[in-house]
C-alpha cells in the first residue's frame, strides 16, 4: 500500500495542475495511445449460504443503483436502511448486512464489489473485500496511466495477485506449508482468473420488480420443513413462484403493463412448522424413538407426524394460532411498509396447509352481528322444542336445594355448562351433586350434536342430515367454535382481512372431510368471508382429492383442464384424444354399415305396381340409413360435448364457478404415473400453468384479462 502511495505522490509532483477530485491528471499522461483509465462501475452483492457454501448473488440492477446512491450521498451510512427485493429485505448500509422483513432468516453479508476472482470448485466469481478491491483499483489505475504492468500485490491472506495486462490478471494461492518458516509466498499453485467490473464476469443480473403491488397472497406450506425434492424451505419455493409470476406478467399481461394498469402480485410465505416443533415436542418424541433406521425415523418425526399433530387438539390449536397470527402480523407489517396499498388479499395453501386454511375460513365471522344471528339460528336447530330451565334440570336431578346458590352466583344454564369441578366446589356444592351436575351437562352437550355435522343450511329452511356439511353456522362449545365438519374442537382465530380467493394446491381437503364423516357439501354453502375457492392439482398427485363430487355426488363429470401457458393442450394429450375420437368414428361407421346390411336382408318384398314408389324409396332409403349412423354418432358425441359445454352447478363455494382444476401432465410423466407421483405433489412452485391460473383469477377481479385467452 505504501509503494502505491509513493508512486501516486511522484505522479502528482510531475504534473503541476492535478485535479484533486478526479483522475483526470492520470488521463492527461497518455503514455500509450488508447489506454485511458476509466473508473470501475461497482455492483452490490449479498452472500448466501447454499449447501454449507458461500455463494455471492448480485442485487438486481435497481436495488444496486439505490444502494450505490445511498452510499455515495455523502451522508453517514450508520443507521441508513435501504429496502431491497421488492421490500422483502432491508439492507443496513453501516453494518453491510441484509435482513429479512417478513420472516425469520439468518442475516447475510452485503458487499460493494468491483474486483472478482474465480472460485476453486466452481466457475462462479467471488468478490474481493471492499478494502482490498480499492487497493487493486488504485494499482490498476497506475498501471494503465503509466503503462507499467507486471504489478504484483499481496492480499491480506498472503496470496499473490499479478496484473500482467488489462486482459490478463491472475491470483496465485500459496502452496500449503510455504509460510511455515516465514518465507514469502511464491507464485506457485494453480492460478485463478481475476476480473475487474461486474460486466466482465458471467453472472445474471435481473431487472427490478415493479413498485406497484396490486394484490397480496399469503402462501402456507404443507407437512415438514422442506417443500420440494431439493429440500428447499417455503421461502425459497415461494421465491420461485414469485419469479414465475413476474415472467408471466411480462408475456401474458403485456398490454396491461404497457398501459400501466398493473404492477405485480406479491407472494409472502407463512411458516408454521418451526413454531410447532419449537414447543419441545421433538424432545419428547426423541425420548421414545427407537435407535434403528435413524434417518427414516427422523424424517417421520419431522415431516409425517405433522398430519397427526393437526388431528391433536393441543397441537392443532398451536398450528391454527400460528398460521392465523402470522398472516395477521405480516398483513399489518405489509400495510405499514406499503401505506398506499389498495389491493386485495388472497391465500394459498399447499397440501396440509390448504386444509389448515380451509378450517380457518369455515370458522370465520363476517361481522359481529353475524355471530349473534348464528347463535340465534343455532339455538333453533339445537333446542328443537321447549328448553328446560336450570331449575327444571336441577329438579330432574333431585338437586333443587342448590338452585338458590346458583341464582346468588348469577350462574345460568349456559354458565353452569362451562363450570368445572373446582368451580362447583368453590360454590360449596358437595362431591356427589357435583358429579351429577357435571355428568348431566356433559352427556346433554354430546347428545345435542356438538362436534358432529348437524348444521343448518344457508337458507335456513331444512335441517340437514348428520353427514352433511351445509352452512357456516358454528356450534359453540364454551370458548371453542366448531364449524361442525368433524375437526377437533379448537378456538379458531379471526383474520383481520377478508380473503378474496382461496387457492389449494395438491390438497387433501376432500379426503379429510370424508374421513371426518361428511358425505356431502350443501350447494348453498360458501365461506363466510371468502368468495372464491380453486382446488388445483396434478393428475398424478397422490395427496390431492377432488371437491366437486362432494357438492354434486350424483353426477360424474371431469374437472376443468388448466390450459397450457403457451396455449392449447399438450401435444400428447391432443394425440390421445384424436386417436380416441378416431376409434369412436370407426366404431360408429362400422355399426352403421352393419345396420344397413341387416335391413337390406330383412326388407319385405314390394308389389309390382309400386315399382316407381319403391324406386324413390330405395333412393331415399340409403340417405336415411346413412344418416342414422351419423345420428347415433352425433348423439354419442353430443353427450360428451354437453358434459363439457353445458354448465354444471357445483354450488356457491366458488361463487357458482367450477372448483376442481387439473394440470396437464408432461409427456415424460405419462409414461409412468408411479415414477412421477412424488414429484407431481411438489411441482406447483415452478408450474407456469398453476401460476398463470392464479394470476388470471386475481386480475379478473380487477377487470384485467389476459392478452390472448388460452384455449
Amino acid at each position: 500500500m505504501s509503494s502505491v502511495q509513493s508512486q501516486q505522490e511522484q505522479l502528482s509532483q510531475s504534473d503541476p495542475s492535478p485535479s484533486p477530485n478526479s483522475c483526470s491528471s492520470f488521463e492527461l499522461i497518455d503514455m500509450d495511445a488508447g489506454s485511458l483509465y476509466e473508473p470501475v462501475s461497482p455492483h452490490w452483492f449479498y452472500c448466501k449460504i447454499v449447501d454449507s457454501k458461500e455463494t455471492w448473488i448480485p442485487f438486481n440492477s435497481e436495488d444496486s443503483q439505490q444502494l450505490e446512491e445511498a452510499y455515495s450521498s455523502g451522508k453517514d451510512c450508520n443507521g441508513r436502511v435501504v429496502p431491497t427485493d421488492g421490500g422483502r429485505y432491508d439492507v443496513h448500509l453501516g453494518e453491510r448486512m441484509r435482513y429479512a422483513v417478513y420472516w425469520d432468516e439468518l442475516a447475510s453479508e452485503v458487499r460493494r464489489c468491483t474486483w472478482f476472482y474465480k472460485g476453486d470448485k466452481d466457475n462462479k466469481y467471488v468478490p474481493y473485500s471492499e478494502s482490498f478491491s480499492q487497493v487493486l483499483e488504485e494499482t490498476y489505475m497506475l498501471a494503465v496511466t503509466l503503462d507499467e504492468w507486471k504489478k504484483k500485490l499481496e492480499s491480506p491472506n498472503r496470496e499473490i495477485i499479478i496484473l500482467h495486462n488489462p486482459k490478463l490478471m491472475v491470483h496465485y494461492q500459496p502452496v500449503a506449508g510455504s509460510d511455515d518458516w516465514g518465507s514469502a509466498p511464491t507464485e506457485q499453485g494453480r492460478p485463478r482468473t481475476v476480473k475487474r467490473g461486474v460486466e466482465n464476469i458471467s453472472v445474471d443480473i435481473h431487472c427490478g420488480e415493479p413498485l406497484q403491488i396490486d394484490h397480496l397472497v399469503f402462501v402456507v406450506h404443507g407437512i415438514g420443513p422442506a417443500c420440494d425434492l431439493r429440500f428447499r424451505s417455503i421461502v425459497q419455493c415461494v421465491n420461485d413462484f414469485r419469479s414465475v409470476s413476474l415472467n408471466l406478467l411480462q408475456t401474458h399481461f403485456k398490454k396491461a403493463q404497457e398501459n400501466h394498469q398493473i404492477g405485480r402480485v406479491e407472494f409472502l410465505p407463512v411458516n408454521w412448522h418451526s413454531p410447532l416443533h419449537s414447543t419441545g415436542v421433538d424432545v419428547d418424541l426423541q425420548r421414545i424413538t427407537l435407535p434403528s433406521i435413524n434417518r427414516l425415523r427422523h424424517f417421520t418425526n419431522d415431516t409425517i407426524l405433522d398430519v397427526f399433530f393437526y388431528n391433536s387438539p393441543t397441537y392443532c390449536q398451536t398450528i391454527v394460532d400460528t398460521v392465523a397470527s402470522e398472516m395477521n402480523r405480516i398483513y399489518t407489517l405489509f400495510l405499514q411498509r406499503n401505506p398506499d396499498f389498495k389491493g386485495g388479499v388472497s391465500i394459498a395453501g399447499h397440501s396440509l396447509g390448504s386444509l389448515i386454511l380451509f378450517d380457518i375460513l369455515t370458522n370465520q365471522k363476517d361481522s359481529l352481528g353475524d355471530i349473534d344471528s348464528e347463535k340465534d339460528s343455532l339455538n333453533i336447530v339445537m333446542d328443537q322444542g321447549d328448553t328446560p330451565t336450570l331449575e327444571e334440570d336441577l329438579k330432574k336431578l333431585q338437586l333443587s336445594e342448590f338452585f338458590d346458590i346458583f341464582e346468588k352466583e348469577k350462574v345460568d344454564k349456559e354458565a353452569l355448562a362451562l363450570c368445572t369441578d373446582r368451580d362447583l366446589q368453590e360454590m360449596g356444592i358437595p362431591l356427589g351433586p357435583r358429579k351429577k351436575i357435571l355428568n348431566y351437562f356433559s352427556t346433554r352437550k354430546n347428545s345435542t350434536g356438538i362436534n358432529r355435522p348437524t348444521l343448518q343450511p344457508a337458507s335456513g329452511a331444512n335441517i340437514p342430515k348428520e353427514s352433511e356439511f351445509c352452512s357456516s353456522s358454528n356450534t359453540r362449545n364454551g370458548d371453542y367454535l366448531d364449524v361442525g365438519i368433524g375437526q377437533v374442537s379448537v378456538k379458531y382465530p379471526r383474520l383481520i382481512y377478508k380473503p378474496e380467493i382461496f387457492f389449494a394446491f395438491g390438497s387433501p381437503i376432500g379426503m379429510f372431510l370424508t374421513v371426518r364423516g361428511l358425505k356431502r357439501i350443501d350447494p348453498n354453502y360458501r365461506f363466510p368471508t371468502c368468495k372464491g375457492f380453486f382446488n388445483i392439482y396434478h393428475p398424478f398427485d397422490p395427496v390431492a382429492y377432488r371437491i366437486e363430487p362432494m357438492v354434486v355426488p350424483g353426477v360424474e363429470f371431469e374437472p376443468m383442464l388448466i390450459p397450457h401457458h403457451k396455449g392449447r393442450k399438450r401435444m400428447h394429450l391432443e394425440l390421445r384424444e384424436g386417436l380416441t375420437r378416431m376409434s369412436m368414428d370407426l366404431k360408429n361407421n362400422l355399426l352403421g354399415s352393419l345396420r344397413m346390411a341387416w335391413k337390406s336382408f330383412t326388407r319385405a318384398p314390394y308389389p309390382a305396381l309400386q315399382v316407381s314408389e319403391t324406386a324413390e324409396e330405395t333412393e331415399a332409403e340409403p340417405e336415411s340409413t346413412s344418416e342414422k349412423p351419423s345420428d347415433v354418432n352425433t348423439e354419442e358425441t353430443s353427450v360428451a360435448v354437453k358434459e363439457e359445454v353445458l354448465p354444471i352447478n357445483v354450488g356457491m363455494l366458488n361463487g357458482g364457478q367450477r372448483i376442481d382444476y387439473v394440470l396437464q401432465e408432461k409427456p415424460i410423466e405419462s409414461f409412468n404415473e408411479y415414477l412421477f407421483a412424488l414429484q407431481s405433489h411438489l411441482c406447483y412452485w415452478e408450474s407456469e400453468d398453476t401460476v398463470l391460473l392464479v394470476l388470471k383469477e386475481i386480475y379478473q377481479t380487477q377487470g384485467i384479462f389476459l392478452d390472448q385467452p388460452l384455449q
